[in-house]
């Protein structure tokens, strides 16, 4: 499943001088940060990384956001989000920023952590932020939680749904704009041992035309 060229090894720990991954994740190193993993700077939807409150940002107070925080301590902390386009970001120090997101929106969180003997965690959420009043599902590092539509743990399965989304983008799709419920299916299918369906165009403009109808 997915493309065959992707090569994702797993993140080291700072005990090991070879200290490489080829996670290939949306985000980008950037030296204002101090080394911190930054969501696409090309992203529409993106705020500049001035220490302010997102919720001030020129958005709307009524409207609920989803908080994620990432923390960046190479090879003992590494978060990143695998996709996602957050409204707003915020830098809250060198190893720590905060990502938001409007209700409705979905984006895949990636956490890693290792100590001296090697890899501690490593686990994938795809989240789907919803609005005040909606029952959340409280996830790890999301504020104030989430729909949870997908979570695996371990390195082979947080890879093996890597190449799925290779294989979405793979075909033109935005990974941010897939239909819910295939996350659902995905995480279903691993937990079961069994091989996910495709997410072909046809079934996407299936959703979107729903989705349409709903809205």
């Amino acid at each position: 499943m997915g493309t065959e060229s992707s090569d994702y090894r797993e993140p080291k720990s700072a005990s090991n001088t070879q200290n490489a991954s080829s996670c290939h994740a949306l985000n980008n190193a950037n030296a204002e940060s101090f080394g911190f993993l930054l969501t696409d700077q090309h992203s529409e939807l993106r705020r500049d990384t001035a220490p302010r409150s997102p919720v001030t940002d020129g958005l709307s107070n009524h409207r609920q956001l989803t908080h994620v925080t990432l923390v960046w301590h190479k090879g003992r902390r590494e978060d990143w989000l695998k996709f996602g386009k957050p409204v707003a970001s915020h830098i809250i120090d060198r190893r720590c920023r905060r990502e938001s997101y409007l209700a409705g929106q979905i984006f895949g969180l990636v956490c890693w952590a290792a100590n001296d003997y090697g890899t501690t965690h490593s686990s994938l959420y795809i989240v789907r932020a919803l609005g005040a009043g909606e029952q959340v599902i409280p996830v790890p590092q999301v504020d104030p939680g989430g729909d949870l539509l997908l979570s695996v743990h371990g390195w082979t399965k947080v890879a093996s749904v890597f190449r799925l989304i290779d294989a979405i983008e793979a075909s033109g799709i935005d990974p941010c704009e897939v239909a819910p419920d295939h996350w659902q299916h995905i995480h279903n299918r691993i937990a079961a041992r069994e091989t996910p369906r495709g997410y072909s165009p046809t079934r996407h403009r299936a959703w979107l035309q729903r989705k349409r109808l709903s809205s």
